[in-house]
């Protein structure tokens, strides 16, 4: 099979091109017009393939190579194309394009599967909209409750039931969830988001585990008042309990026992807001994440009792907000071995990685067999305007997946 890195590359670069930010930033937030754009560019690059297209209700975009035997379960593959504000242009988009390349590739070289192939652009895998991330692909596998789903809101106030309605996302949320039987294996192209590849002279990584995230939302309220008459003994600061609480997030994590567990504190809205004002309320949302769902959850009950000693310590309200917690994926041992088949065919280096970052991988994960494919990037960076991976990179990563997609027909 021969993979076209030129075409690839063009296509990543145009991609990149729809971003509310300029090059080499890219910004496109689910729904917005940057992000509206691109989809209906993918549509079109989808059906000049020659691919069966359609959305479902809340806008995960499917495009379809039929096999010889439709009655097959289709092999699924494929990632999300929007981006955090002033991200880089390859955080899902490889996944995307590198899955349409890859079944193109089949295609061209006269390759000719029974299993139908499809390609799935996942909605809303970041969380910058509505505050929870893999948004499609949970809906799709069951893992969020279609109503709540309908019912979250943006910092405007803007309903995901709104948003929907002005994308022309037709249809109830309850028809997004597909069976178990849906398909017989779902594989994702990636960059690793790590460094380990690239310090290691890999080509790609296998991957066997996918970390399970936690995310709260941790809301102090205290007493406001002027910065230079409130005088020390008689605050009630609560930007300083949202401090304690992002140390002992750092001293929980360190103490967990586990090299997987890592916990940031990445979201601070203080009010007022003023230098010269003592903050009366702060909020910080904190994500924890490993692969040992023990482990997580002994570092979330120990940061919920450090919250409410902090909270009674220095006098301030508090609420703890769980906005997810989902269990880590096993990846499936079929799928694993079809990846490491498609390698050794290849010709390429590997290893077995562990996925620290999560995906719509996890949740697929819960109806089909699935596993990743990762490819370096440089020095790990990743959600940032240089994040970068190298055209053979790309490319080594496209065969790869699509010598797995053909490895998996033959189940």
């Amino acid at each position: 099979m021969t993979v076209s890195s030129e075409r690839l590359s063009a296509e990543i670069d145009e991609l990149a091109k729809f971003s509310a930010h300029p090059s080499p930033a890219v910004t496109r937030v689910i729904f917005s017009s940057e992000d509206l754009a691109a989809r209906a560019w993918l549509v079109e690059k989808c059906q000049d393939a020659g691919l069966e297209t359609r959305f479902d209700a809340v806008g995960n975009f499917f495009a379809r190579r039929v096999g010889s035997d439709p009655s097959l379960p289709a092999i699924a593959t494929g990632s999300h194309i929007d981006a955090i504000p002033n991200a880089g242009r390859f955080d899902g988009v490889v996944g995307v394009l590198g899955g349409l390349e890859a079944i193109r590739s089949l295609h061209e070289s006269g390759v000719r599967l029974r299993h139908s192939v499809e390609l799935i652009m996942f909605t809303a895998e970041e969380p910058t909209r509505f505050g929870i991330g893999c948004l499609g692909s949970r809906l799709l596998s069951g893992a969020l409750d279609p109503s709540a789903a309908d019912a979250m809101a943006d910092s405007d106030g803007n309903s995901l039931a709104v948003l929907r309605r002005k994308a022309d996302l037709e249809g109830s949320l309850d028809t997004v969830r597909l069976a178990d039987s849906f398909y017989s294996a779902f594989v994702e192209l990636h960059i690793e988001q790590g460094p380990i590849l690239e310090r290691e002279e890999l080509d790609i990584g296998v991957v066997e585990k996918i970390a399970a995230p936690a995310a709260l939302r941790v809301r102090f309220v205290g007493e406001g008042g002027h910065a230079g008459a409130v005088l020390m003994p008689d605050r009630h600061d609560a930007a300083l309990g949202a401090a304690e609480t992002a140390l002992a997030v750092e001293r929980q994590v360190l103490e967990s026992g586990s090299s997987d567990c890592v916990g940031t504190a990445g979201l601070w809205r203080i009010l007022p807001g003023a230098i010269n004002s003592v903050p009366c309320e702060a909020v910080v949302e904190i994500d924890i994440r490993d692969t040992q769902i023990r482990s997580r959850d002994g570092v979330l009950e120990g940061l919920r009792r450090d919250i409410e000693e902090i909270a009674a310590r220095r006098g301030l309200r508090v609420t703890i907000e769980t906005i997810s917690a989902d269990p880590p994926a096993a990846c499936a041992p079929e799928v694993i071995e079809a990846i490491e088949d498609a390698v050794r065919c290849e010709g390429l280096a590997a290893r077995r990685l562990v996925s620290r970052a999560y995906h719509d991988s996890l949740f697929l994960a819960r109806i089909a067999p699935t596993s990743m494919i990762f490819i370096p990037c440089h020095r790990g960076y990743s959600h940032r305007p240089d994040e970068f991976s190298s055209p053979d990179q790309i490319a080594r990563g496209v065969a790869v997946l699509a010598e797995s997609i053909r490895s998996l027909d033959s189940l």
